[in-house]
């Protein structure tokens, strides 16, 4: 059977080439309402198949989008790409997603490897891009990058963030004033600590700032401690195994899977959540509500920012200088009230 081509699309639906063209590619030129019907009708009688990689090599792009995550095994950004591939299907695009695992060998990796499959722009969730990686954006200056869930470096970068420092101090503010501990401790990072920019940082920046508001010091009263549960587990086992007058009556988090790790390290010391330990955390995973007890959170709305890292890495009026389009979108962050803290 022969292959149907867009030569026959057109024949059938009485245009040319070039109007089929802008039908399947939405573009760049409009097309009239009626000339789109039989356009598109003509492609469902012949079952016309575009030829995806002909279109990518005649355009320079594909209708790939490339996203580069530290662990998708973590609830966070196994939601949060999720959230990133609803977006992209609703825009005609396929997400490609790589994990990092937190090394720049990895990044630089998937990073390479995206651009040169000519993806139409990259979404990256980073602790902050290596100068190879910086390189490799220079080298692909027709794809669009869009740092994910970090403050930029530089006043070019394009970025989705949420307010990490707000919603840090909202968290620890809560169970000072609300419920009057009389300091609250951090689960920060693990030792080698993120850069600057990194919302790990900024979980803690917040911690500092409401405990420097209450007049409380922080010495001695930010723990180091990996991202997930299982190593967030261990550390807490040693804090909570201590004498009580030496370990904290509260605690903020920097993620929610950390919170996890200590709401299972304290049920094994004996220590009630939230009568002998209040715990918050931060990101509210969907998994936050049903700990026992469910676990008060920090929240972004986390579609809304999918939506917009996608818009902003389809977005050709970026590249254009002196454009008005913002290059940061901001989201607020919210306290998701549970048990955990004590309410």
């Amino acid at each position: 059977m022969p292959k149907v081509t867009r030569d026959d699309v057109a024949r059938l639906a009485g245009t040319s080439t070039a109007v089929v063209s802008y039908v399947i590619n939405n573009g760049p030129r409009p097309v009239a309402p009626a000339t789109r019907e039989r356009v598109l009708a003509a492609i469902a009688q012949l079952g016309y198949r575009p030829n995806s990689v002909a279109q990518a090599m005649a355009s320079r792009r594909t209708n790939l989008i490339g996203m580069v995550v530290p662990d998708a095994r973590q609830p966070f950004f196994a939601e949060l790409a999720h959230a990133v591939e609803r977006a992209a299907s609703e825009r005609g695009k396929i997400v490609l997603i790589g994990n990092s695992d937190y090394t720049g060998d990895r990044e630089i990796h998937y990073v390479r490897a995206f651009l040169g499959m000519r993806v139409s722009g990259l979404i990256l969730i980073s602790e902050g891009p290596s100068q190879r990686a910086e390189e490799e954006f220079a080298a692909h200056s027709d794809a669009r990058v869009v740092l994910l869930h970090r403050r930029p470096d530089a006043s070019d970068d394009i970025a989705v963030v949420t307010d990490d420092i707000g919603g840090s101090q909202l968290a620890v503010e809560h169970l000072l004033n609300l419920h009057g501990h009389p300091y609250v401790a951090c689960f920060g990072g693990p030792v080698n600590a993120p850069a600057p920019g990194d919302p790990v940082v900024d979980h803690i920046e917040g911690w500092r700032r409401a405990m420097a508001a209450a007049g409380i010091p922080t010495e001695g009263r930010l723990i180091d401690a990996p991202f997930d549960r299982y190593g967030a587990y261990q550390v807490a086992l040693e804090l909570l195994s201590t004498p009580a007058d030496q370990r904290p009556t509260a605690l903020f988090c920097s993620t929610d899977d950390q919170a996890i790790g200590v709401l299972r390290a304290a049920r094994e010391v004996r220590l009630r959540v939230p009568e002998d330990l209040a715990v918050i955390g931060f990101d509210d995973i969907q998994e936050a509500a049903f700990c026992d007890p469910p676990l008060t959170t920090i929240a972004s709305d986390r579609d809304a920012m999918a939506k917009a890292a996608v818009d902003l890495v389809l977005d050709d009026s970026l590249a254009v200088p002196g454009s008005e389009t913002p290059r940061i979108r901001t989201f607020p962050s919210r306290l998701v009230v549970r048990r955990s803290c004590g309410c």
